[in-house]
Order: structure tokens, then C-alpha cells, then sequence
């Protein structure tokens, strides 16, 4: 009753902390996904930003990035999402990484205007993976014959069940080079004077917070919550802002009808993925 109550005094006359909004990205980023396994990607990151970013009366929005990595076209349309909601409702952006924000996680982690990490945090990892399988002799061991047929003589490139081919490497090569030029630019640009002229910064490496602050990755180390009230106040409030709930309160980014063979495709999808995701995690020893 009292809380009710103070909510109908004027601003002016309450004695009341500050409400600084709170978005956690968390996972993989992975576009796609579904009901059997939700990802990090802009379709489902976007609405929660827009809530955050909306609350008027906060001078800042906190988010907390705990990602391995994984889609460079996702990881930069979350970035450019943040920093165009920034400059919008002009708000500080203060990002607060958790275990890991490496790779895309670190791409999405220069969106904050400051970047704080624990000293036993993962950052970093400023290139480009890619990865896969190969079973050029997989077919002849079981039987199968494979027929593809195509038009466009590179139509096929990289097929898992054909032999390596040394064009084929190469033209992944230039494609990785130019993605990891994006990525340089963009840490250049949104770590301008305060980066270390150190050759290694660059090279796919990943470091702990502590050593992440002295090569000019990051601004601080500490926690979110001692930070933040620190900054605002000791009766300034974290509010954790969530995605949208539907029927029965459960959260759906995105349901759409299910019948059995999409389900079981989609199960199927869902465990590769999950097989992705476990290997972007373990690159990290997490």
C-alpha cells in the first residue's frame, strides 16, 4: 500500500533511487532457432531492447553479455540495433560482461559506451572461425551414391561429401579476411585511444578481464550492481527487462504452429545447433 501510495506523489517530493534498466544477452548467436532451442539474434534481442531503451527516466541502460560467439551478421546487427537506440533516446550504454564476451560476444560488447568485465572474464577474439565436417569416403563405405546437379561450376563449393579443394580453401580465406577487416575497423573506430599497439590484439587471442583492461579492450573491472549504484547511488535499482509473455505466461519470441514433421525436423535442427553451440563454448574451456 505504501509503494501505491509514493507512486501518486509528485517526482519531486519522492525519495526514491533511480531505476536503471537491465537486458541480458546470453548464448550463442545463432540465427533462426525456435521453440526447442531459442538463440541470440536480433529477432529476438530487438523487442527487449526497445523496452529497455524506452524507459524514459533512465540515464543509462545496462546490458550483460555472457556469448562465445558465433554469427558476425547477427553479432553487428544487434551492435548497430544498440548503438542506434542509444543515440535515439540518448542514453549511456554500460555493457558488463559475465563469463565470456569473445568473438561476435565481444563484437556486440562495443555497442557500450564503457565495457566493465570481471578480472576472471573471457574477452576478446577478434577473428573470423569457420568450421565442418568432411566425408569424401563416407558414401563409398556404405553404398550411397550422391547426385547433385547443378548450374554454375562453384555451385558446390565446400560440399562436406566431395575432396578438399585448394581454390575452394582460398575463397573461404578471402571471405574470413574481409569479415575480420569489418571487425578491426569497427574495434578501432569504438576503441579509438584507448587500444594498446599490441600486435596480438588482432590475431584471434582471448584474454582475462585483467589483462583485456591493460591491451585497452575494456574500461574496468567489477560487478554490475556495485558499479551501477556507485555511479547513481546506493538506492539506485536494477530492473530486468524480458522479452514479451503470451497465453499462460510463457515467454514466445516466436511460436508459430507445429506439426509432427516440423517438430521433428525441428528437434533434429536443434541438436546440431546445440552441437555448435557446445563447441563455441568449449573453445573457451566453459
Amino acid at each position: 500500500m505504501a509503494g501505491f501510495l509514493r507512486k501518486l506523489l509528485p517526482k519531486r517530493f519522492r525519495k526514491e533511487g533511480l531505476t536503471i534498466p537491465v537486458v541480458r544477452l546470453q548464448g550463442a548467436i545463432i540465427s533462426g532457432g525456435g521453440q526447442f532451442r531459442p538463440t541470440l539474434n536480433l529477432a529476438n534481442v530487438a523487442p527487449v531492447l526497445e523496452k529497455a531503451f524506452a524507459m524514459k527516466e533512465a540515464p543509462a541502460v545496462a546490458i550483460t553479455i555472457n556469448s562465445p560467439g558465433g554469427s558476425p551478421v547477427q553479432s553487428r546487427l544487434i551492435f548497430t540495433r544498440i548503438r542506434e537506440l542509444a543515440r535515439e533516446k540518448q542514453k549511456k550504454v554500460l555493457v558488463f560482461v559475465e563469463d565470456v564476451a569473445a568473438s561476435g560476444g565481444y563484437m556486440i560488447a562495443l555497442a557500450g559506451d564503457e565495457i566493465i568485465a570481471d578480472a576472471t572474464s573471457i574477452v576478446g577474439s577478434i577473428g573470423v572461425v569457420s568450421g565442418g565436417f568432411g566425408f569424401p569416403e563416407l558414401l563409398k563405405k556404405i553404398g550411397v551414391e550422391r547426385r547433385v546437379y547443378t548450374a554454375g561450376e562453384n555451385k558446390v563449393i565446400l560440399d562436406p561429401f566431395q575432396p578438399e579443394k585448394e581454390k575452394d580453401i582460398e575463397y573461404l580465406k578471402s571471405l574470413q579476411l574481409e569479415i575480420h577487416q569489418v571487425f578491426i575497423s569497427m574495434v578501432r573506430e569504438r576503441r579509438a585511444g584507448k587500444l594498446t599497439d599490441d600486435a596480438t590484439v588482432f590475431s584471434g587471442l582471448f584474454w582475462s578481464g585483467t589483462r583485456g583492461l591493460e591491451l585497452g579492450l575494456i574500461d574496468g573491472l567489477g560487478d554490475m550492481r556495485q558499479e551501477l549504484k556507485r555511479r547513481y547511488g546506493q538506492k539506485t535499482r536494477l530492473q530486468l527487462v524480458t522479452a514479451g509473455r503470451g497465453l499462460f505466461g510463457r515467454r514466445i519470441p516466436g511460436v508459430s504452429p507445429i506439426s509432427l514433421e516440423g517438430a521433428g525436423a525441428g528437434l533434429a535442427t536443434g541438436l546440431v545447433e546445440a552441437a555448435e553451440e557446445r563447441a563455441l563454448w568449449s573453445r573457451f574451456g566453459l
